[in-house]
């Protein structure tokens, strides 16, 4: 029903939807179109006797020129609506001060070597005194906890090499690249509540495959215990990467090579 996609969980994911179905359709009428001029030039000039050649015409000047601009045109329209679609989606201000001022919640997510540690450092009084930070490992998954309704800022840090985060909910992505000083970030504003599924989608290594995570959309309230259980367990500050995160589970500390 949704061309392949999933149903979009943030208020900017749909608008990356309607591009895409939008963009089907288009192609699909392209296809229709021209689909329908090669079977009508089948039917109406095909060969109808066996002494009949049909008239061989070498070039037509007017069809070239119109299977030229035609494309072209095309080309045009997407890339318009591609670069509106892409305004609309980036619309907080590329400074990340002024970015994660603007956001009622924001989180540095660092991707490493093979998990997620996400930092949470505003979004309730309690973060605002004291940022606190949630760690998963290859074993165990973490779960970014966000509010429906209140806009996000990502703020994404990598220690190691590059990884990129993706919920596929969000219908979008970010690479999460080393050495940036100011580190790649988006916003968006979730608006359904409920579970979903995050990975890395760039090859960062040989478990790759396990760098997964969840997602849990839910209420302030909820948000809130959350936080308050973080803090109780001592997960305070900001926490931009550990050793615990290399931990693989029976194949030991990869940190030294993978020995016991």
């Amino acid at each position: 029903m949704r061309l392949a996609m999933p149903i979009p969980s943030t208020k900017e994911a749909q608008y990356i939807y309607d591009l895409w179905a939008w963009s089907w359709l288009a192609a699909m009428i392209t296809g229709v179109v021209t689909w329908g001029l090669m079977f009508y030039v089948f039917i109406k000039y095909r060969r109808r006797h066996e002494s009949e050649v049909p008239v061989q015409t070498r070039y037509n000047l007017p069809i070239e020129i119109f299977y030229t601009v035609a494309p072209v045109m095309m080309v045009i329209v997407f890339f318009f609506w591609t670069v509106e679609t892409q305004d609309k989606v980036h619309h907080a201000p590329k400074d990340l001060v002024a970015a994660n001022a603007e956001a009622d919640l924001n989180v540095t997510v660092v991707g490493q070597q093979w998990s997620w540690t996400f930092n949470y450092t505003k979004g309730n009084s309690a973060i605002e005194s004291q940022p606190v930070w949630e760690a998963g490992t290859t074993e165990k998954r973490p779960t970014l906890y966000l509010v429906e309704g209140q806009s996000v800022s990502i703020d994404l840090y990598s220690p190691d090499v590059i990884h990129s985060f993706w919920v596929p909910n969000f219908l979008y992505k970010m690479d999460v690249v080393p050495g940036r000083e100011k580190y790649n970030h988006f916003t968006f504003t979730p608006n359904r509540a409920g579970t979903f599924d995050g990975r890395c989608a760039e090859l960062c290594g040989v478990y790759h495959s396990r760098m997964l995570f969840n997602v849990e959309v839910t209420d302030q309230a909820t948000f809130d215990a959350h936080m308050a259980r973080l803090k109780a367990e001592g997960n305070t500050g900001v926490n931009l990467g550990g050793e615990m995160i290399q931990e693989v589970p029976g194949l030991g500390d990869h940190s030294n090579g993978g020995e016991e």
